[in-house]
């Protein structure tokens, strides 16, 4: 058979196949054993079979290709059979939202994964709506989130805390730029001048009250910022400064070299 004629082997892993987060550590050869929601996930929506491919990560060694073993009514068994990936260089940035309401914050945490965020570290603030996260609940989205964009690392992410309590443990190497609808240095500007730790601050619903304003204004660390002329939501705030700085310091930009935290 003429060599233009011969099919073309199949990609491996396939493009297609399922990918999960699991507990780590992965191992090539070390069986790894899928139980509840993620097994129903794989043998009753998925329907893989022995052979199959299932894309694992554990956000600790990275990404594998592993080959399914066993498919039984409660589990799914699979083999790690080759490292794809290690673990991604994560930008070192926190987004720190206020607490909004739920469907709104599910959209915080689902785009902050997804853009690439190292942590989320929710505040409550006197005009926050909501007042409780469902920790469980929220890091289930961002697992989602970044299963579905191919991250090989998860965002930590932290219980709500007072604005107040917040700003009494700030780390004193960060910057935290307050993204303050009375103004403040444009945001593009302020990151280029400030490419270390970095995390950003966004507002409730009805946004900081005077007193709130003031605190953070006085934390040394802190440097208002502005989104542009229009306010803006809460989740939309979040979303849009998160990725001006990652055009501008973090794996976006031209000149990203691929540091980070791990």
């Amino acid at each position: 058979m003429p060599a233009s004629h011969q099919p073309k082997t199949p990609a491996w892993p396939p493009k297609s196949a399922p990918r999960l987060f699991v507990p780590p550590p992965l191992a090539a050869g070390q069986t790894v054993t899928i139980e509840g929601n993620q097994a129903h996930y794989l043998a009753r929506v998925m329907r893989v079979a022995p052979g199959d491919t299932v894309i694992l990560c554990d956000d600790a060694t990275g990404e594998w290709a592993a080959r399914v073993l066993e498919t039984g009514k409660r589990d799914v068994v699979l083999e790690p059979a080759e490292r794809l990936r290690p673990r991604e260089a994560v930008p070192d940035l926190w987004l720190v939202p206020a607490l909004l309401k739920k469907d709104r914050f599910d959209l915080v945490l689902e785009k902050a994964t997804e853009i690439g965020v190292a942590a989320i570290r929710p505040v409550l603030t006197r005009r926050c709506v909501a007042d409780k996260l469902n920790l469980d609940r929220a890091r289930g989205l961002t697992v989602e989130a970044a299963e579905q964009c191919a991250r090989t690392a998860l965002p930590a992410l932290d219980a709500p805390v007072p604005l107040s309590a917040m700003l009494r443990d700030w780390p004193a190497e960060r910057t935290l730029f307050f993204a303050d609808e009375t103004g403040g240095e444009p945001a593009a500007r302020a990151f280029a001048d400030c490419p270390g730790p970095a995390a950003i601050l966004t507002g409730p619903e009805g946004g900081f009250d005077d007193a709130e304003r003031e605190a953070i204004r006085a934390l040394p660390q802190a440097r208002a910022i502005s989104l542009g002329p229009r306010i803006l939501r809460g989740e939309t705030a979040g979303i849009a400064a998160l990725s001006i700085w990652m055009a501008t310091c973090g794996d976006w930009s031209a000149n990203a070299a691929g540091e980070g935290q791990d």
